[in-house]
């Protein structure tokens, strides 16, 4: 979802883009497979930044052993891979900007959290944590890595998101467990301008928090989201019962709580086009005011 929306975020800005892709016949792409380990350097020798965002996608189904297993290794492995890679080239980028996520901060309840806020405790902290080491290589390389913490990123197109706007435009959404866990949020396109926003700024580096400057809680959203589109949030999904339904993937996404400031981007002077909920809500589903 994210990649999609970029490449041509990109391209409007005067970049050229060449897709990194498992399959032949896209043109202006070049071929990789981290799985077994091999990719086309000629397509990627010479570039001057790299984004890597490729990952099993965490919400997938619930974590069995399996499912965990490869939301880790599509992270920790490709990454690693990519990194080596880069660090072998003779003409290596100048930037890798790697995708990362607010995960890395555990269930923290109303805790303020910046990019030097510690790791929490649990499955996607160790995740995030691997992930970002993952990226060593490139780093000893001295090309300038940015890992990125994704929040909720909001879209019509998919993601959370996505997920929720049917059981919400048929009146049975309601809010997650308490309701008071936070959700740091980003829409996809200031998430695309963040990604520029490290590509071109050269004092830009390390973890970087992408999410809005305004979290809310689970509770704040699921009426905000019923407001914009003008329908009921009076049925809500208790802890147990998404325990029951989702498994260990409840505890991790749905009622973990991260209240995280986007320290590093406010301080570099990164403006953000979509700072309050509704007005985001409303820009990302098409909903006049």
């Amino acid at each position: 979802m994210v990649g999609s929306a970029l490449a041509p975020f990109l391209s409007g800005a005067g970049h050229d883009v060449c897709r990194l892709v498992r399959s032949a016949g896209l043109q202006g792409s070049t071929r990789w497979n981290p799985d077994d380990g091999t990719i086309d350097r000629a397509g990627i020798e010479g570039c001057d930044a790299v984004v890597h965002l490729a990952g099993e996608n965490i919400a997938g189904g619930r974590w069995t052993a399996a499912r965990k297993a490869r939301i880790r290794d599509s992270r920790v492995r490709g990454t690693r891979f990519l990194s080596e890679t880069l660090a072998g080239m003779a003409r290596p980028p100048r930037v890798l900007v790697s995708a990362s996520a607010i995960g890395y901060y555990g269930d923290r309840g109303n805790e303020l959290l910046f990019e030097g806020s510690g790791t929490g405790t649990g499955f996607l902290p160790d995740v995030c944590r691997q992930w970002e080491v993952a990226t060593d290589p490139a780093m000893r390389k001295g090309i300038r890595v940015v890992q990125i913490r994704i929040g909720v990123v909001l879209s019509s197109k998919g993601g959370a998101l996505g997920k929720m706007l049917l059981p919400f435009k048929m009146g049975v959404g309601g809010k997650v467990g308490s309701g008071e866990q936070y959700m740091s949020w980003i829409t996809l396109s200031d998430l695309c301008a963040v990604i520029l926003h490290c590509i071109e700024t050269e004092t830009m580096h390390g973890p970087v928090n992408a999410v809005s400057p305004v979290p809310v809680t689970n509770l704040e959203f699921t009426r905000t989201l019923g407001r914009v589109l003008s329908r009921p949030t009076v049925f809500p999904l208790p802890g147990f019962a998404a325990r029951l339904v989702f498994g260990e993937m409840a505890d991790g996404l749905l009622l973990a709580s991260a209240r995280v400031e986007p320290a590093k981007l406010l301080a570099a002077g990164f403006s953000f086009q979509h700072r309050d909920l509704e007005s985001a809500l409303r820009v990302v589903l098409s909903i006049p005011a």
